[in-house]
């Protein structure tokens, strides 16, 4: 089936309806002395919500990061954000407000607000980008503290190394010492006398006669015994310690000690490599990655992170101070307080009937001008006079504006 063509009386319509509307909100923009571009401020106002939805997922991810859901605190970490989520919105209409008003107090109270508003933008903001960066410089910071450990670890291994042969030593040479006491004790024990037996007897108070053996042992053995006790003892202590010193020292290998830190470096090397931080840093500071030091990055990451923050803050706003077209309406001398003073008309009105008459004599001017150069022909063709037969009225006086030459087509 072919197209049938449109109706012409149908499109005629929807021309001349487009064209009177567009007439009058041009119409409405110039007496309201501005015009508003609506799609430059949807615009403005989806960037409001992308940074809004993603300000509240990072605040979500950041809660559920340092928090339990469970808990109050997660709950917690969220009503500051839906907070600065609500004051986002502010910052287009305020954008707005600036243009259309036209008291100075109004647009210095919307100033503030919108450098109020992105503060609050900046810092979500930067909360994002630090969370983007966070991992790497987790894992670089993390990495760099087991280098250090391994590094701290290898430049005093030859003094542990020397403390553990000083402690071996200590308790070697305390256990040949209460070797030799205890040696020296048990010979002594063994040149005592044995004990002196002897039976008594004899005959009680009661007349009873009584007799038992008494065994007398020198005074010495106690003592020598106990002594002989306390050395033992005090040999099982020193031989326990004694092993644990040499387990110690049998752990602490210089070999072992280099292989770590070499390890730790390959590890740091690897972080750093993948942290996209420190290769900026590095590159503006004109060192090796693995150089830059922690004030460095944390100096490059204020700006990598504050200067977009600054930027996404004032984007929207921008867009919607751009997207404001003021005008000049019909009302801009009611704002230079001009009062038309009643003397002053007779003196108006006059200039204006003044020129009025100018203006008709310079038309008259041109279009005799043009009659008579022949560019233009007059309409009224006159004949060649004729006399009126009798009782027929006078023929009108001809007029000036009869002779205009009439547009062609």
């Amino acid at each position: 089936m072919g197209r049938q063509p449109p109706d012409r009386v149908i499109v005629r319509e929807r021309r001349a309806w487009a064209d009177e509307s567009d007439a009058w909100k041009q119409d409405r923009a110039v007496r309201k002395g501005y015009r508003i571009r609506w799609g430059y401020v949807g615009i403005a106002y989806v960037v409001e919500a992308l940074v809004i939805c993603t300000s509240l997922a990072g605040a979500w991810f950041f809660a559920e990061t340092y928090a339990d859901r469970h808990d109050q605190s997660f709950w917690f970490m969220l009503m500051a954000p839906i907070v600065y989520a609500a004051i986002e919105l502010c910052r287009v209409p305020l954008g707005i407000l600036i243009r259309v008003q036209r008291d100075w107090l109004i647009k210095g109270l919307a100033i503030v607000g919108i450098v109020m508003a992105a503060g609050v933008t900046t810092k979500s903001v930067s909360q994002l980008g630090e969370m983007m960066f966070h991992p790497r410089l987790a894992e670089a910071s993390k990495a760099r503290t087991l280098l250090k450990e391994a590094e701290a670890d290898r430049g005093t291994i030859d003094n542990r190394i020397a403390q553990a042969d000083a402690r071996v030593a200590q308790y070697a040479a305390e256990a040949a010492a209460l070797e030799k006491r205890s040696a020296e004790a048990s010979s002594q024990l063994a040149g005592l006398p044995g004990q002196r037996c002897e039976r008594l007897s004899g005959t009680n108070s009661r007349g009873k006669r009584y007799s038992y053996m008494r065994c007398v042992t020198d005074p010495r053995t106690a003592t020598i015994a106990g002594s002989l006790k306390s050395a033992g003892d005090e040999r099982a202590v020193v031989a326990k310690n004694l092993a644990e010193a040499r387990a110690a020292r049998a752990q602490l290998d210089r070999a072992a000690a280099d292989r770590r830190v070499t390890e730790a470096e390959g590890a740091y090397r690897d972080a750093v490599r993948r942290s996209q931080l420190h290769s900026f840093t590095a590159m503006v500071y004109g060192a090796d990655p693995i150089d830059v030091t922690d004030q460095q990055v944390h100096a490059f990451l204020r700006i990598f992170v504050f200067a977009p923050a600054l930027c996404a803050a004032f984007a929207s706003t921008l867009l919607a101070l751009c997207a404001v077209q003021v005008r000049k309406t019909y009302r801009d001398e009611d704002d230079l307080d001009t009062v038309m003073q009643a003397e002053g008309m007779p003196l108006l009105l006059n200039q204006m009937a003044e020129s009025a008459t100018q203006i008709q004599d310079a038309q008259r001017a041109m279009r005799e001008a043009a009659v008579a150069s022949g560019a233009a022909i007059p309409l009224d063709q006159r004949r060649s006079p004729t006399v009126p037969q009798a009782g027929t009225p006078p023929a009108a006086p001809s007029r000036d504006d009869d002779r205009i030459e009439r547009p062609r087509p």
